[in-house]
């Protein structure tokens, strides 16, 4: 199994995040016309780059780009239909700014296409699980990689975080085997992927157990399901102070990186998490 490393996310093209002091963030950017939250809104690539670069005005570390919807019940994609998508968006990032970019995809071939066009980091909702070639593809660019959890297509435990891992524990192995470098990952646990209500609270309960792995942690709650629900809120858009308070409590047991739809209002969560770990280093980044 893949060790703790260094407090320092190794990323391709000789980029990396420093993961100690403070919470990071990760802003969302849609390149999709059915995103549960903002489906269409930063379809074409004007509209997506001059999203990021607001993301990176308000505080976003990273840009974390997408070009298939992962909500339940979507419509999958081709390939060439992502790659289309996805691609302009990174080429022109890396042209115009100096954020590191990540982009969120489950298919090998695009993810060499996107580390190819500028991006740092794969963001993949199958943990490696869902295409064999993906860690290898990794691992010869010496990307980072964010290895999320998920319930989906799969026989999941009862207790939540001894499904958290058994599965992580599987993609751990498929990326040491490939030779990705055990300080360019980082683990999410997959908030809202194939996990009801209640496992979504139960997780957040337990999110200190994670540490376990030795690896730091993204937190992925933004404007779930779980959180209207929770909140009264049906529309997406009015969830992010139900997300903010799970940035908080999610900081405070061990996250280290925040993917969210509202970087402003993650921003000043953390800000007061981070003062209160100031005061105990010893939990900080635990």
């Amino acid at each position: 199994m893949i060790t703790a490393g260094s407090n320092v996310w190794q990323a391709a093209h000789g980029r990396s995040l420093k993961l100690d002091g403070r919470g990071r963030i990760m802003a969302i950017v849609n390149a999709t016309p059915d995103s549960f939250s903002d489906g269409g809104r930063f379809l074409a690539v004007d509209e997506a780059f001059s999203h990021a670069l607001t993301c990176v005005e308000e505080g976003a570390d990273i840009i974390d780009i997408g070009g298939e919807s992962t909500r339940p019940g979507a419509a999958e994609v081709t390939e060439a239909q992502e790659q289309d998508r996805v691609l302009p968006v990174i080429e022109r990032l890396r042209r115009e700014s100096e954020v590191l970019i990540s982009v969120d995809t489950y298919r090998a071939s695009t993810a060499r296409l996107a580390i190819e066009a500028g991006a740092h980091i794969v963001n993949d909702v199958f943990g490696l699980q869902k295409d064999a070639e993906m860690a290898g593809v990794i691992a010869a660019a010496r990307a980072g990689v964010c290895i999320m959890h998920t319930g989906r297509d799969r026989q999941k435990r009862a207790d939540v975080i001894e499904d958290q891992f058994e599965f992580l524990n599987r993609s751990l192995e498929i990326a040491e085997d490939a030779g990705v470098a055990r300080d360019a990952v980082v683990l999410d646990p997959g908030f809202g992927f194939a996990k009801d209500e209640d496992e979504n609270v139960e997780l957040m309960v337990r999110f200190g157990e994670l540490a376990a792995f030795g690896l730091p942690v993204l937190a992925g709650t933004s404007r779930k399901r779980f959180i209207g629900s929770l909140t009264g809120r049906d529309a997406a858009p009015e969830r992010d102070i139900g997300t903010a308070a799970t940035t908080a409590i999610l900081r405070l047991s061990g996250a280290s990186i925040f993917r969210v739809h509202n970087v402003t209002a993650t921003r000043d969560a953390l800000a007061i998490a981070d003062a209160v770990l100031a005061k105990a280093p010893a939990k900080a980044d635990a």
